[in-house]
């Protein structure tokens, strides 16, 4: 079961492919990820995209490792020559890798025995060590090892995943947020005044964010923080300034 925890636990998207840098795939896993997490009270903090070279995909994975709480990945882990996150796990964690028995079993429940070539095997080879993360729709597990999560890169494959996941993981305590809405009061009328109202509040963080709404832009403040109270005062002190400033248009 999930189990929640005073401290803050935090977390980090390693995206592997070169049809992601090229433009060529639009990545649609980044924002599912961050949704899910941030609703379970983990902060995603960084999230880097490389190239499909090893040495690029094994420094990421320990840099990304050491410095947060969880790495998840996606992508790179197909039947494809080209599908080499597995292998650069294992090289960053030190351990072997080979076919995994249960993973095999896996995709014999979508394979015949005849059909397991040696590309479709490619997809059951695991690091040593690593738990499997199911995959119900295609069968090629993913896996954990560590504080590593190596999903698919396909969104519908990855969301099954992740669902499959977030029971196990230690979460914090859940991201408050506020937001008031600025109308069309333009960024420039109310940005130092804004920023005085953040300094006087430092235990919670205050942004501005202009959106494209019918009849055309209109900005909405998001005050964000963990203590209800420190939240509650922010934007209080926020609807104050904006109702001033629209008194005085």
């Amino acid at each position: 079961m999930t189990s929640t925890v005073p401290q803050t636990v935090t977390a980090s998207v390693l995206v592997i492919g070169d049809e992601i840098l090229s433009g060529r795939t639009k990545d649609k896993n980044i924002g599912t990820i961050a949704e899910y997490l941030t609703a379970i009270g983990i902060e995603l903090r960084e999230v880097r995209v490389v190239p499909d070279e090893a040495d690029e995909i094994v420094a990421a994975v320990n840099a990304l490792r050491a410095r947060y709480s969880y790495l998840f990945t996606t992508g790179g882990i197909g039947p494809t020559h080209d599908d080499i996150t597995a292998d650069c796990v294992a090289r960053a964690f030190g351990v072997t890798i080979d076919v995994d028995p249960r993973a095999k079993a896996m995709l014999l429940e979508r394979h015949k025995p005849e059909d397991l070539n040696e590309a479709r095997l490619r997809m059951a080879r695991i690091p040593a060590g690593a738990d499997l993360i199911p995959n119900p729709i295609s069968k090629a597990p993913g896996f954990r090892i560590g504080n590593v999560f190596v999903m698919a890169g396909v969104p519908a494959i990855m969301q099954v995943m992740l669902d499959a996941i977030g029971p196990t993981l230690t979460t914090g305590q859940r991201m408050l947020s506020e937001t008031i809405e600025a109308g069309n009061l333009p960024e420039g009328t109310y940005a130092s005044a804004l920023a005085a109202v953040a300094a006087a509040h430092p235990t919670v963080s205050i942004g501005s964010y202009p959106a494209m709404v019918q009849g055309g832009f209109a900005n909405r403040i998001v005050v964000r923080g963990k203590d209800p109270e420190a939240v509650g005062a922010a934007r209080e002190a926020v609807e104050g300034l904006v109702a001033e400033l629209k008194l005085g248009t």
